[in-house]
Parts: structure tokens; C-alpha cells; sequence
């Protein structure tokens, strides 16, 4: 995958966290979020609690900071998958969220 591809991927990818996130929110997940230039994407919690997620375009990764800790997911066959255990990128996310909001979210 080149820089170009790589970047069309994971812009999709954040606008359809972004919009995934916003269906949470509809549906009563107690979060807020913003999705700043450059694809950042950032989840603060009441508690203070923050998950950041990003691009980093020289691993071709996306990564993810949270409480619990760091991780990254590289695209296989249109899935980003964490590069430790497999876990697809959203369904590592709705974990994380429901760890800091207290309720399960489902992301999709």
C-alpha cells in the first residue's frame, strides 16, 4: 500500500469511527468526541478520561492511546486489525469506551 492509498483508508476509516461515534451519542452514550484536522480523532469522558486515535502514516497504522494502553492496527484484507492480537480496530474501541463511560457501545 502507498502514502496515497494508506491516507484514502484511513480517512474512510476515521469518518466512519466519526459517524459510528455519533450514532453512540444518539443512542445515549454519555461521551463527547471531535475529529480535528489532520486525523485526530479524540474521546473525552466526565471522568477526564481521554482516548486519542490517529494515523501514523509511516507504520501505515492507525494507533490508539487510552488508559489501559497503546495500540495499533495495520489494514488486512479492508480490516484494521491490533497487531498484537487481532482485535478489529472498532470492536477494540466500543471495549475501550464502555471501560471509561461504564456502558457498553457498540461501534459499527
Amino acid at each position: 500500500m502507498n502514502d496515497a492509498e494508506f491516507n484514502a483508508l484511513a480517512d474512510a476509516t476515521l469518518a466512519r469511527l466519526e459517524a459510528a461515534l455519533e450514532a453512540a451519542v444518539d443512542a445515549g452514550a454519555d461521551f463527547d468526541f471531535e475529529l480535528a484536522p489532520g486525523g485526530i480523532l479524540e474521546v473525552e469522558f466526565d471522568d477526564g478520561g481521554k482516548i486519542v486515535v490517529n494515523r501514523h502514516g509511516v507504520a501505515r497504522e492507525i494507533w490508539v492511546a487510552a488508559r489501559s494502553g497503546g495500540f495499533h492496527f495495520r489494514a488486512e484484507d479492508g480490516v484494521w486489525k491490533d497487531t498484537r492480537d487481532g482485535v478489529e480496530l472498532f470492536e477494540r474501541l466500543g471495549a475501550l469506551i464502555a471501560t471509561h463511560g461504564g456502558a457498553p457501545v457498540r461501534l459499527r
